[in-house]
């Protein structure tokens, strides 16, 4: 009762932990442009309001991705120890942010900010969140289930976000989960081309039963007698990947213009550097395998005429994996 009233009352709630929206914004950007040079290049194609809301939503899963994986804007893996205790830090920098208050961290603050415009939740980032604990726990996938639950978590549900945070209704489930489908296919396309790192990393995201199937020992997969085997395996996991981008493309038809043109050359991008995997084979970790900026223009002006035509092909069949099916995997029934 002696206590002074200022001790007992809750800090006020403003977004962006009272954080100025642009110099956040400003920062956001600054994430992109040195995280991911191909989103940073697609997002340029949206609209102002879209563009910046783009650019908080990537920080914040820019920052949880760094802060997870021990690194700096998406550079070499760091140590993997303590894992399980930054994923509760970024469980509890997110519930700040979401909360209005500051978390002294941009990315998180940059969360809350384009949060309280676009209505994103806790739940929202928790799926997200949930592939983190599984890097945490060991986790490594038991059967191409198992990876896509991952892929959903990691990229699938980000996908769902960004629907969100162009505008989508939460009630359009079909266009939602064309969105997951995009998400899917990009991390497809990474898991692909960063076999190597993750191998040198102590990570792998390849089923266990595909590695079976290519009589392929446990640890040994990135090895020099089995790069034959595993460019077998890059092609599998690419056609996944075209899967869920062909199926991404009938949501992007529903989209505005610039939205579209945007996820299109995204998409684009991301689907040229998987196929590239594929057609170096057994090359294709030798080096890194990247978009270069005459190709990602290149992949710009296509997207063009492919969003000005709206007219995306009506897949054979739809994917396997639905993001209902993968949301629940690992959930109480």
């Amino acid at each position: 009762m002696l206590a002074p009233s200022a001790i007992l009352r809750r800090p006020t709630s403003r977004a962006g932990g009272g954080r100025f929206r642009e110099p956040l914004v400003d920062k956001a950007y600054d994430a992109i442009a040195e995280g991911s040079k191909s989103f940073a290049a697609a997002s340029m194609l949206f609209d102002r309001t879209t563009r910046e809301r783009v650019w908080l939503l990537y920080a914040w899963c820019r920052r949880c991705d760094d802060i997870a994986d021990g690194q700096t804007a998406g550079g070499e893996l760091g140590d993997q120890s303590g894992l399980e205790g930054r994923v509760r830090a970024i469980r509890a920098l997110t519930r700040t942010a979401l909360e209005g208050q500051p978390t002294a961290d941009p990315g998180f603050d940059a969360f809350g900010q384009v949060a309280s415009e676009t209505g994103l939740t806790l739940e929202d980032a928790d799926e997200v969140i949930a592939g983190f604990e599984l890097d945490a726990e060991g986790w490594r996938p038991r059967t191409e289930a198992d990876l896509m639950r991952y892929c959903y978590h990691v990229a699938g549900a980000v996908g769902t976000m960004m629907a969100r945070v162009m505008g989508v209704d939460p009630a359009d489930e079909d266009t939602l989960d064309r969105a997951c489908d995009l998400g899917l296919a990009f991390q497809l396309a990474n898991i692909v081309r960063d076999f190597d790192e993750d191998d040198a990393a102590g990570r792998c995201y390849i089923p266990a039963e595909w590695l079976v199937e290519e009589d392929i020992p446990p640890g040994q997969h990135m090895k020099p007698p089995y790069r034959f085997k595993m460019a077998k395996l890059s092609a599998r996991m690419v056609r996944l990947m075209e899967g869920h981008e062909a199926a991404a493309k009938l949501g992007a038809a529903r989209l505005s213009f610039r939205q579209r043109w945007a996820v299109l050359s995204a998409a684009r991008i991301y689907g040229a550097i998987g196929r590239k995997v594929r057609d170096r084979g057994q090359l294709a970790w030798n080096s890194r395998v990247h978009t270069g900026r005459v190709a990602k223009v290149g992949h710009v002006a296509a997207a063009f005429w492919e969003a000005l035509r709206n007219n995306p092909d009506q897949p054979d069949e739809m994917p396997r994996w639905t993001r209902r099916e993968l949301a629940a995997m690992g959930k109480p029934s």
